[in-house]
């Protein structure tokens, strides 16, 4: 299978009482070894401000006031670990490219950032991430577990947190609630 890195996961509606019930996950690697990604649309209840004043940095960031001003559960792997998916700039370096519109880190110095002048045009904090081991991530999609789509900025950074998983939805050009969780093989 190619890579799927730059995709969205959708969960398919017979994810139900499940960690990943409902969620959009953005697929930031996608190889030979398995894959990582992070939730993009389940706040967990604490907004990005209070974060940073737990996070006792050496400067006082303005206040984050955004569409993602609040923090996301990434996923179940590794949920004291935060993520920041970000829009591009050149003074990141830690920051690693995953488009030409998008890149990922996990340094503080992005958080640092959040609230002045040098943060990033948009972006997503989140805590942990979603993890899948060699071929099962495959094996969960020929399943009927996710259905996949393009990854697009407008997802991730414009949409309510709320909606992100109704508008993936409608972007397949199908009501997901007439689909089976039965696969078939003819």
């Amino acid at each position: 299978m190619e890579s799927l890195q730059n995709h969205f996961l959708i969960a398919m509606p017979s994810l139900k009482d499940t960690f990943f019930e409902r969620s959009v996950i953005y697929l930031c690697e996608h190889d030979e070894k398995g894959a990582m990604g992070i939730m993009i649309n389940r706040p967990i209840g604490i907004e990005v401000n209070e974060l940073l004043q737990q996070m006792e940095l050496d400067n006082e960031p303005d206040l984050v006031t955004s569409v993602n001003a609040r923090v996301l559960i990434g996923g179940p792997v590794n949920q004291e670990r935060g993520f920041v998916l970000h829009t591009p700039q050149d003074s990141w370096s830690n920051s690693q490219s995953l488009t030409d519109k998008l890149m990922l880190t996990t340094s503080r110095d992005v958080l640092s950032a959040l609230g002045s002048k040098e943060a990033p045009e948009q972006f997503i904090v989140a805590l942990g991430y979603a993890g899948w081991s060699r071929d099962q991530l495959e094996q969960e999609i020929a399943d009927n577990t996710w259905l996949l789509i393009p990854a697009t900025h407008e997802l991730i950074f414009d949409i309510e947190h709320e909606e992100r998983w109704q508008k993936a939805t409608e972007s397949l050009g199908f009501d997901i609630w007439q689909l089976s969780n039965q696969s078939g093989h003819a």
